[in-house]
């Protein structure tokens, strides 16, 4: 299973562009501006996007990725998500005044769209690929996901801050590689709790849920573009210093948009 990057950035800036993950050329995970970097013809082979939640900086190319390929697909595009984040896609984006409604045009019968519900501890099949759906804890409804083609789980956190129920059901996979957000650098460590997102304080006491003897490298996503480099400078220091409790250490690294992974 192919994992590219492209986009894990918090905001935009130059080179800085917001979640997205190409697994296998055929589904995204999530619909960040990321997306701006494929072709149209790789545009037109996604079949699938799962979405982690409604926020603007995981959804705010997929409008413009069905406008520029709709004409040339044979089938709608599917788009996977909780029940509350296709609701505030209908009624803040497709609703004919952001964007049209492309899950009513060209036909009813006949869409550009479709939407699929998902729930918290569903999995769903795309081809030989499994697909979790784990819990988040954030200002909207989200999720996370685990995704394996059979060698190895590529976990996802999604937007999220403490969840204890997440890394009880994490702990029980066959993790291959973890993907989890730090937002927000320690001066803001406040306003990441606030806004439900982690900060390098946090995130070193949600890695201390993982379980002994589980050891697979830890990718940083989702920083800010101005606290990026202060980011990464407190987690190397938390590292080095062995906050996450006697004799454990992480194999922690940075997460860039154009790095692709086999699983």
């Amino acid at each position: 299973m192919k994992v590219r990057v492209l986009g894990c950035s918090g905001a935009i800036a130059k080179e800085c562009k917001t979640t997205s993950f190409l697994i296998d050329g055929e589904i995204l995970v999530d619909a960040g501006t990321g997306v701006g970097d494929l072709t149209l013809d790789e545009m037109c082979a996604v079949d699938d996007v799962l979405l982690t939640h409604s926020h603007l900086d995981h959804v705010a190319a997929l409008p413009l990725m069905v406008d520029s390929v709709a004409s040339q697909r044979k089938a709608p595009l599917r788009i996977h998500a909780l029940a509350g984040t296709i609701s505030a896609l209908k009624a803040h984006i497709f609703n004919n005044v952001i964007w049209p409604d492309f899950s009513r045009i060209p036909s009813v019968a006949n869409p550009f769209v479709t939407f699929h519900e998902i729930k918290v501890g569903q999995t769903l099949q795309f081809g030989k690929k499994l697909v979790e759906v784990l819990p988040a804890v954030h200002t909207v409804p989200a999720v996370g996901y685990a995704i394996t083609a059979g060698n190895g789980c590529w976990v996802f956190t999604g937007d999220t801050e403490r969840n204890p129920a997440f890394w009880a059901r994490v702990n029980a996979l066959n993790v291959a590689m973890l993907v989890i957000e730090t937002a927000f650098s320690n001066r803001e460590k406040d306003l990441a709790r606030r806004s439900l997102h982690l900060s390098p304080m946090s995130l070193a006491e949600e890695l201390d849920s993982i379980a002994k003897g589980k050891n697979y490298p830890i990718y940083i996503t989702h920083t800010k573009p101005a606290e990026t480099e202060m980011i990464m400078a407190e987690i190397q220091r938390f590292d080095q210093t062995q906050p996450f409790g006697p004799n454990v250490t992480h194999d922690i690294r940075w997460l860039r948009a154009g790095q692709e992974f086999e699983l």
